[in-house]
């Protein structure tokens, strides 16, 4: 997290002007621990306006095919590295061996095993054996002339690239309701690991500024107000 504004007190004055008018004001700076209370009934009766007033900017760098999942969010604001305006690195992610390989299940009730040695070993060579032949070819486009915007095109999806992404409480919670697996969420989700690794980091920031917000959050089933 690069940068905030998002406190728990921040839910609370915008809480109460819909029964104090001009006097929430008095609220802008007052204690949130005697609020808890106010906090869990808005998240349980999904009251959720108040958790907008709140800003979060976060720097995410992870494999293009991750930043394809974050903006099907479109509910925050990204501003994403360009590969017109300046030469990609060769930075690409390959799968550790702790990552799950096999599916099992039809389509929404599956789950993923962690597949033989020989397929962690095939994964792990064809991945790097395809980053290196595409970036030969990019080099070699750009060492001829050719603008990057067209160079890019034979990169693969597992490049990294960066982007800031702004968004505020309620929002980012949506988004970890849906990236992140817990067997206490109301509803069940099945991200993929690579996203819920973002979506794991994104929370912990946040629940260091807004511990009673998302103390509620979790306490409700971890279900977006």
């Amino acid at each position: 997290m690069v940068r905030a504004s998002a406190r728990d007190e921040d839910v609370l004055f915008a809480a109460r002007v819909s029964t104090k008018g001009e006097q929430s004001l008095a609220d802008v700076d007052a204690e949130a621990g005697r609020s808890a209370g106010l906090i869990n009934y808005l998240m349980r009766d999904r009251h959720g306006s108040p958790f907008e007033h709140t800003s979060m900017t976060f720097y995410v760098q992870a494999p293009i095919f991750v930043f394809r999942e974050f903006m099907r969010h479109r509910i925050a604001s990204y501003n994403e590295e360009s590969g017109r305006y300046r030469e990609l690195r060769p930075v690409f992610y390959v799968p550790g061996p702790e990552r799950a390989l096999v599916q099992q299940g039809k389509p929404g009730a599956y789950e993923f095993v962690a597949g033989s040695e020989a397929q962690h070993s095939l994964v792990i060579a064809q991945t790097r054996r395809a980053c290196e032949v595409a970036y030969e070819a990019y080099q070699r486009m750009l060492e001829e002339g050719v603008a990057r915007e067209v160079a890019r095109i034979v990169l693969p999806l597992t490049t990294y690239s960066s982007m800031y992404v702004t968004v505020n409480a309620r929002s980012l919670m949506n988004f970890l309701s849906l990236r992140t697996k817990d067997s206490e969420a109301r509803f069940p989700s099945y991200p993929q690991r690579e996203i819920e690794m973002c979506a794991e980091l994104m929370e912990q920031g946040w629940a260091s500024l807004m511990p009673l917000t998302h103390a509620a959050f979790v306490q409700n089933g971890r279900v977006a107000p």
